[in-house]
């Protein structure tokens, strides 16, 4: 068997060897390097805390050049030039249509680890988006900032349990209504008693 292989390889001419040559080998670096980020090798990732983390969305964008988005490159460049070779495309198009496929595959990378970032920044909690929102107590909040209770409040489309202060004079009961009215240290919501739940007057 490799006596075949390297009588094939013989009978290939320079610019099919240098095709070949390229494909082979950001392959193996390509599967190399997929079977580390399954293994957990991989550091290329963020985790998002849930209720009580507060992310601040840098807006941060992804790099064209990079190691990864290079063995994507070349991988395909080797395929797309070999698969155009064959097909009896003369070599200035064949280079073209690697170069083509190449930088096709980075884009798309790209493109799609950038909405995945914004999926994951869209999961993360913004404390400032619960401002003027309603939701009822949890846990009885002490009056007059002397304690912390919790509510139960909906921010970002998802039910959240978060700790909560008020300045009203007495405190609010289980169950009460309430509204933010601003946040406290980046992590604790100033509600007081909603609207909904005062007494009716003429």
């Amino acid at each position: 068997m490799l006596l075949s292989i390297s009588t094939w390889w013989q009978h290939l001419d320079t610019f099919e060897k240098i095709l070949w040559g390229i494909a082979l080998a950001f392959s193996s670096f390509y599967l190399l390097q997929s079977m580390v980020s399954l293994s957990g090798g991989d550091t290329d990732h963020a985790d998002g805390h849930g209720d009580g983390s507060v992310d601040h969305d840098d807006g941060a964008s992804y790099q064209f050049f990079t190691l990864k988005n290079m063995i994507a490159f070349f991988t395909m460049f080797g395929w797309v030039g070999l698969a155009a070779h064959y097909g009896g495309m003369g070599k200035t198009i064949t280079v073209l249509l690697a170069l083509g496929g190449g930088t096709g595959l980075v884009l798309l990378m790209v493109l799609i680890l950038g909405n995945m970032s914004r999926l994951r920044h869209s999961g993360t909690l913004k404390i400032e988006n619960a401002i003027n929102l309603t939701g009822s107590a949890y846990l009885f909040i002490p009056a007059n900032r002397s304690g912390i209770g919790k509510v139960h409040i909906t921010v970002q489309g998802s039910l959240r349990e978060l700790p909560a202060m008020t300045d009203d004079e007495t405190e609010i009961a289980t169950g009460a209504l309430v509204r933010v009215k601003k946040i406290i240290d980046d992590r604790i919501l100033l509600v007081t008693l909603a609207e909904n739940n005062l007494p009716f007057r003429i």
